[in-house]
């Protein structure tokens, strides 16, 4: 993959504590498609440290594969960041958090990652309550591989080949409430004045913090019999050079009231239920959370909105005793502390 430098523009823009610009937050221009919803969600990031005033080489970008997972080339390009392999985010984030736990790890992932073959790595972080923030851009299909279902895909929705999906879906909300997180919480990438203060709160948050973004993918949303598809190209003709046509799309977006609900029409003409929680809601209440997620399945919404907190859990840090100085920073002396130190150790094994 490559990728263009964006011009820095930035004389007029304000600045925030640290004399930086949303500039300062952002990283190589996005190749996803034209209208993707991955591309909000990296934008409502950008927004979200520079209005935290968090210095980008504070924060370590961690990513599996997928059309999400390059969203970490996207924003904040002076940050540490890694690549990993697919599925595996969450055990490279672990490693790098018991060395140095100074810094804020942001794990962008999607619904193929994390709930397919990632999902033993998924439940495992939450299990450790490992210090992070954990973005799940969830589209329902395997957006790299040409639009397959995803295991987050609802019963009944049609792939862009007609096929209708008949496996229940795995909502990683619920997922996580039921083994222990302390922050969970669900948005739509198209409404960022909820988002950005979601990704905020979750990046203060001491322990393992999930937002799944619902993250609409712009180019499988076509019909079903389309000659234009590439369904319908590739079975009936035989091209020299295996390639695909993107349509431009402009970005959705949407803003709901507190309590209120919403429709949101999509490229295809699909429709998209989304309805913030109400004032009175209790995020601290785990079993109303997975009641309320519950209650959206069967009226066909998306609850969106902070789902659930705790704040009084120990991180994997507080609950291991790991050292509070970071592996880089110890002297060589206690990194090596020499004969005695290892047969004293080896004793206690005796």
């Amino acid at each position: 993959m490559t990728s263009m430098s964006k011009p820095l523009i930035d004389k007029h823009l304000p600045r925030n504590k640290l004399n930086l610009t949303v500039r300062d937050y952002e990283g190589s221009m996005s190749t996803l498609c034209a209208g993707c919803g991955h591309d909000s969600v990296t934008a409502a990031l950008v927004q979200a440290f520079w209005q935290l005033d968090l210095p980008p080489h504070s924060a370590a970008k961690i990513s599996g594969i997928g059309c999400s997972s390059k969203t970490t080339a996207y924003f904040m390009g002076q940050s540490h960041g890694i690549n990993c392999v697919h599925g595996r985010m969450p055990s490279v984030a672990t490693g790098a958090n018991a060395v140095n736990g100074d810094l804020h790890y942001i794990g962008i992932s999607g619904d193929g990652d994390s709930l397919s073959i990632g999902f033993g790595q998924f439940a495992h972080a939450i299990r450790r309550n490992l210090n992070m923030l954990y973005v799940l851009e969830n589209n329902g299909v395997y957006g790299l591989t040409k639009g397959q279902f995803s295991a987050s895909a609802d019963i009944g929705t049609k792939s862009k080949k007609g096929i209708a999906n008949e496996q229940s879906p795995i909502d990683p909300c619920v997922q996580a409430l039921t083994l222990g997180a302390g922050f969970v919480a669900r948005a739509f990438s198209g409404d960022k004045s909820q988002l950005v203060p979601l990704i905020q709160a979750g990046l203060m948050h001491k322990g393992f913090a999930l937002i799944d973004v619902i993250s609409p993918c712009v180019t499988f949303n076509d019909h079903a019999g389309s000659t234009k598809s590439y369904a319908h190209t590739f079975k009936y003709y035989h091209p020299l050079v295996h390639t695909d046509f993107v349509a431009h799309h402009e970005e959705i977006t949407a803003d709901t009231s507190e309590g209120g609900a919403i429709t949101v029409t999509m490229h295809d003409g699909g429709i998209l239920k989304l309805r913030k929680t109400d004032d009175d809601y209790d995020p601290r209440d785990r079993a109303q959370a997975i009641e309320t997620l519950l209650l959206g399945d069967r009226s066909g919404e998306i609850r969106t909105g902070l789902l659930y907190v705790n704040e009084d859990m120990a991180d994997m840090h507080a609950a291991n005793h790991l050292p509070k100085t970071p592996l880089n920073a110890l002297p060589y002396e206690a990194l090596t502390p020499g004969r005695a130190a290892l047969a004293k150790l080896q004793g206690r094994w005796k």
